[in-house]
Formats: C-alpha cells, structure tokens, sequence
C-alpha cells in the first residue's frame, strides 16, 4: 500500500497575499490621484497610512505561513513571498517618511534669512483638516532651523538688482514656481515709449492724395507671446516675488518667497519656503531652497561668463 503524505495549508500565507494586493492597490490608486488629481494631501497621507497598515498585516501573515511551511511543511511559502513583495512598496514609503521625520526638524517653514525673516506678500492659507499647524513661527522653530542648518544662508551675486531679477524669474520658471505676487515693481513699459518721434500731420492731409505710397502696405505684427515685457523697479532696491509649486513627484504643495535687495553694485537673495499642510516638512523646504539658489548660480555664472 502507497502511503501518500498530505501537506496541511498555511491560511494565514493565503490571507497574506490577498492583503498585500489590497494594500498595493491602495496606495497606487491615492498616489495619483493626489499628484494629478483632487485628492488633498491630508486624505492622501491618510490613505497611505491605511494601506501601510494593511500591509503590516499582511507582512505578520506572511512570516507565520513561512514559519508554518519551516516547521510542518505548510503550503503557502510562495504566498507568503508575494505577499512581502507587494507589501514592500507601501511600507518602504512610510519607513522613508519615517525616518524623513526624525532626521529633520519639526518645522514647516524654513528661510535663508532669520534675523529679517521676509513677510508673505499674501498669507498662504488651506484646509488642513486633520494635518494643522501653528498658526505663527515661534522663535523656537527658527533656533531649530539654525541649529539644523547653520551654512542656509541667502546668496549675493555681482550686478544692479535689474540683472538679477531676469535672472530669478527665469530661473522660478524652470523650477516650476509658479508666481502669483510681486512687489517692488511698478510695471510693464507701455508700447510706445515718452519720447518717441511722432508722424507728422498738416491741415487738409486726409484730402490730398499722396503719390509714392507703396502697394502693398505692411501690417505690423504683435509682440510675441513669449517675449518678456521690460520691467520698472519702483527704485526702492527690494523686490519680491512670491509663488507656489509642487514636489515633482509626490505633488506636495509648497509656497515660496523669493527677495531681493541691492547693495551698492551686489544684489542679495534670499529665499522663504513653507509647506501648506502639517507641522513637519520632512526638509523637503531646505531641499527647494537650495536647489532654486544652485540652479540661480549656474544662472548668473552663465551670465557672467557671456
């Protein structure tokens, strides 16, 4: 007679699997609906939240199907293995956040200038709903900021505040700020300039005719939607420019202020970023300022260079 051996079956391994698909599936559907669509960064950190709960879960499962399938050869150790694997995404995400948040500072609002903090030219405001933070800045927050980043500092270039504005807006633009406030311009310069020749025009013109006018008379074309208008500075030697962007891939909101002040023939610049929701930005805000400022100085070393 064959003696057949039955192999009992792990239920937690086969739960595991079904947990882990669940949690990747969630996390997938908020990260871009949050990026590109209208789910708030407070639902999507709770919606990750949730599914890195699942996938904790499904990551206990998982190790008891393998230690089933160790001690009384349980099936279930290949559902076990996926189970871990699509658990991993989720998880890694908020171990990273995690480890984000202690390795930083607790503060949402960082500037490259302590002593003379820059004011928003507009308070950001939003819906934080279960992400709020301090309504204030607290000396407290800029002490932490100091002792976490003691060399951010705003940079100083060569040259009339003019120069580094194109320079700045230019470079706002590449590193998608969107800016939505100035102060310390007083506008465009109208299309025709004080000064400028005017035509002359006699008595008794619209009655005579006039011989030697071309057959085909030009029309002159519009300015260029992509040329920039020339700019006025209101003479005070401090601009600002105040903005909002997205991180490139989480699509974290965050706002931004740019200054600069003149300095006999240098121009400083310096830099307040913010994140909108939560007391923590995990520095990403460092992150920003210090990008935006580096690609300003290629910016003005290219200049500089022409």
């Amino acid at each position: 007679m064959t003696v057949r051996f039955v192999r009992p079956v792990s239920h937690a391994a086969y739960l595991s699997r079904y947990l882990g698909l669940a949690a990747l599936l969630l996390f997938l559907i908020a990260a871009p609906l949050h990026r590109f669509g209208p789910l708030t960064t407070p639902d999507f950190i709770a919606l990750t939240l949730i599914s890195a709960g699942i996938a904790a879960v499904s990551v206990v499962l998982a190790l008891i199907g393998l230690q089933r399938l160790w001690s009384v050869g349980a099936r279930g150790g290949v559902w076990s293995l996926y189970a871990l694997l699509l658990s991993a995404i989720p998880l890694g995400v908020v171990a990273y956040g995690g480890f984000l948040y202690w390795q930083n500072p607790k503060i949402y609002d960082v500037t490259t200038d302590t002593a003379d903090v820059p004011n928003w030219l507009s308070i950001p405001s939003a819906n934080q709903q279960w992400l709020p933070r301090p309504a204030a800045v607290s000396k407290t927050d800029r002490d932490a900021q100091l002792e976490a980043y003691p060399g951010f500092l705003g940079h100083r270039y060569e040259g009339a505040i003019d120069r580094v504005y194109t320079a700045a807006r230019k470079v706002a633009k590449a590193q998608h700020i969107r800016i939505l406030h100035t102060d310390g311009l007083i506008g465009a310069l109208p299309d025709a300039q004080p000064g400028a020749p005017k035509q002359d025009v006699h008595e008794g013109a619209a009655d005579t005719p006039v011989e030697d006018l071309p057959a085909i008379v030009p029309v002159p074309l519009a300015r260029p939607a992509e040329a920039p208008a020339p700019t006025f500075f209101n003479g005070s030697g401090t601009v600002m420019m105040q903005g909002d962007m997205r991180t490139l891939i989480w699509g974290a909101r965050f706002d931004v202020l740019i200054r600069l002040r003149e300095d006999t023939e240098t121009t400083l610049v310096d830099v307040r970023v913010a994140s909108r929701f939560g007391p923590h930005d995990l520095g990403m805000g460092k992150k920003i300022a210090d990008s935006y400022l580096d690609a300003l100085d290629a910016e003005m070393q290219g200049l500089n260079d022409n």
